[in-house]
């Protein structure tokens, strides 16, 4: 038990030994840590301060362990070996690229496959790792702005799940043939989809469907393609781990949807059917009581259609009345689904309506999409958000007087050019670990994040024009609306500097302002008493503001 980051679940082949990944105080700085399955004393596998390990992956006769290892000075990760029984460590890969990263995806024969893609997310190949120090050897060809990643081995090491973008822009899952050099893709969609895990018997494949928001799993046949439900509900569904198959085939998955909690659901993939496995959930938390959300569309200034995740309270009067928030997601390389939200259920239950813009630059609407927002953060992405409010507001359900904007991480970023930017749209805003100036961010935080920030906004130097324009801090006097900062002190993203950077100013011009700082926490708050306390301050604020209460 641990008030910190704990995930990456890897298990002993003899399933005595679970591995995990944790870090300290939200640093972001993992090590890797084993406990006994049947109880017992956790051991810290790595303790290692200045070195990151994650991505654990046992070999199948359970003598070593391989994971990714990124020092902390370094930007990207490269490949390790553990042995199982002496824990001596050595390096497999030596990256020389800053912004390239190494991942180890399964065990074959003489060593490992892994994935090798840059910091964006925009280029990514396949590669085999030796175990006897000889250089890594391409499996797949790297092309410009293409994307095909592996994410499953089956278990005679002779195949590869694999998901590419490289034909049509959207993700696309297949399987590579290790021996043939053959591919074999699913039939297309006009949606994200991916690989997952092989059956144990590498007969048939788990395919994750991401259709506009709303995600599912599938079994696909190998051979044919064919593909076959396991009949969870609607929302959002994932492989649970890579640990994805018992021994007979039954499948562990994880589901949510908008008023549905997270569980773990176990399905008989030859029958078709799941159930669930947990009820993790508080009892009040019934289904049937809260509000769920549905998918809609809109189009921006420019026309692009923009799809958002809409909840809406009960038994709501059309008569223009209702407060509403915009959440605007994480990234901005991200997407909200129609997962379980606790800030929208929170809010939708006292009556404000809700909605979640996927504007561009959001993931899981195809690579131009994606990059649609390319040294262009709050710029025609802050304009899909306000476009939301016009949708908001052309239902009939909203008070224009009444509509706040609140997010975490890039969706602080949004909130505070939101209003900065456009100060006449918003009434109320909660900035939650929001980024707030590009170049103090770029001077403090991780290798890896600066060379993430320049993939998106490019170098300040020669990029200053687009530094100056995408920083909130060049809009922030601007803003009317009363705004309330949430930040952990000990954020390796965003670092605690910022936020107290943008309380000043707001405080020098008399603005409306709050904030509060939590310590030993990173980047979104972990510890539970913080994330309560947070969303109570979160409400209290808008209530205040919107409603008047």
């Amino acid at each position: 038990q641990s008030d910190d980051r704990q995930s990456g679940l890897a298990a002993s082949p003899d399933g005595k030994w679970i591995v995990f990944q944790a870090d300290a105080g939200g640093n972001e700085m993992y090590d890797l840590y084993a406990v006994p399955v049947g109880g017992g004393a956790v051991v810290n596998l790595t303790n290692t301060p200045d070195v990151s390990e994650t991505l654990a992956r046992f070999s199948p006769d359970g003598a070593s362990l391989a994971f990714a290892a990124k020092r902390k000075a370094d930007a990207g990760s490269n490949i390790a070996v553990m042995g199982w029984a002496d824990r001596k460590v050595r390096l497999l890969t030596q990256e020389t690229q800053a912004a390239f990263s190494w991942e180890p995806v399964g065990w074959v024969a003489g060593g490992l496959i892994a994935n090798r893609g840059d910091v964006g997310h925009t280029l990514m190949g396949v590669w085999r790792v030796s175990l006897d120090g000889a250089p890594p050897t391409p499996v797949t060809a790297v092309k410009a702005r293409a994307i095909i990643a592996a994410s499953a081995v089956s278990a005679d090491g002779k195949m590869l799940a694999i998901t590419s973008n490289e034909t049509t822009g959207q993700n696309h899952a297949g399987v590579l043939n290790l021996t043939t050099g053959a591919y074999g893709w699913l039939k297309p969609t006009p949606w994200d989809q991916s690989s997952g895990a092989f059956t144990p018997d590498g007969k048939s494949l788990a395919v994750i469907d991401n259709a506009d928001g709303r995600q599912s799993v599938s079994l696909a046949d190998v051979a044919t393609g064919a593909a076959r439900g396991l009949g969870l509900p609607d929302g959002y569904t994932d492989q649970a781990s890579e640990i994805a198959f018992a021994a007979d085939g039954r499948m562990l998955l994880s589901h949510e949807a908008s008023n549905s909690p997270f569980d773990y659901w176990v399905a008989d993939t030859k029958a078709g059917t799941a159930r669930p496995l947990t009820h993790l959930g508080l009892a009040s938390l019934d289904p049937a009581r809260l509000p769920s959300a549905r998918i809609v569309h809109y189009a921006s200034q420019d026309g692009t259609v923009i799809s958002a995740v809409l909840t809406l309270p009960f038994n709501l009067k059309r008569d223009g009345t209702a407060p509403a928030v915009v959440v605007p997601h994480g990234g901005p390389t991200g997407q909200t689904q129609d997962r379980f939200s606790r800030i929208a259920i929170a809010l939708a239950s006292r009556g404000y309506v809700v909605i979640q813009p996927n504007v561009r630059g959001s993931t899981g609407y195809g690579m131009a999409f994606q990059l649609a927002n390319h040294k262009d953060l709050g710029g025609m992405d802050l304009t899909d958000e306000v476009y939301a409010t016009k949708f908001l507001i052309a239902t009939g359900y909203v008070n224009p007087k009444k509509i706040g904007v609140t997010g975490g991480s890039y969706g602080g970023f949004m909130t505070l050019m939101a209003i900065g930017r456009t100060p006449d749209v918003w009434a109320a805003a909660v900035s939650q670990y929001g980024i707030i100036n590009w170049y103090e961010m770029l001077k403090h935080e991780d290798a890896a994040l600066q060379q993430y920030q320049r993939s998106l906004i490019g170098d300040p130097v020669t990029d200053k024009a687009v530094y100056d324009a995408s920083s909130p801090m060049t809009y922030i006097r601007q803003a009317k609306a009363p705004l309330l900062v949430l930040q952990g002190e000990n954020d390796i993203r965003v670092p605690v500097g910022q936020a107290r950077e943008v309380v000043e100013t707001l405080k020098s011009v008399g603005a409306t302002v709050d904030a509060h700082y939590y310590p030993a926490e990173g980047h979104g708050f972990v510890k539970r008493e913080n994330q309560i306390d947070a969303m109570q301050r979160l409400i209290a604020w808008l209530d205040k503001y919107l409603k008047g209460e």
